[in-house]
């Protein structure tokens, strides 16, 4: 399971030029199955995301794809999560 942290950089400003881009990419995430949960970092920090069903190399080829990365709105930060536990309602994770 991976946590992908998107930290707003200088270039916050400039969000809403491609905030329908990134909606859009968020989309095929859900669709393809990889992204199981995206929200705002409080307050106002950015985006994160949990993602699993995929490999470290290919999230982040898809991060590296996100129109708010590849135009510098944030920054990416990805952090894979070995899991030891979880919580029944979680088992697919575990995959």
């Amino acid at each position: 399971m991976f946590v992908v942290l998107l930290k707003f950089s200088d270039n916050k400003k400039r969000a809403p030029e491609f905030m329908d881009s990134h909606n859009q990419w968020l989309k095929a995430g859900f669709d393809d199955g990889v992204f199981v949960l995206a929200g705002s970092l409080q307050p106002g920090m950015g985006g994160g995301i949990m993602a699993h069903n995929t490999s470290l190399e290919d999230l982040q080829t898809r991060v590296d794809e996100d129109p708010f990365v590849a135009e510098n709105v944030v920054s990416a930060e990805i952090i894979e999560i070995a899991i030891a536990k979880a919580d029944n309602r979680l088992d697919f994770l575990r995959s």
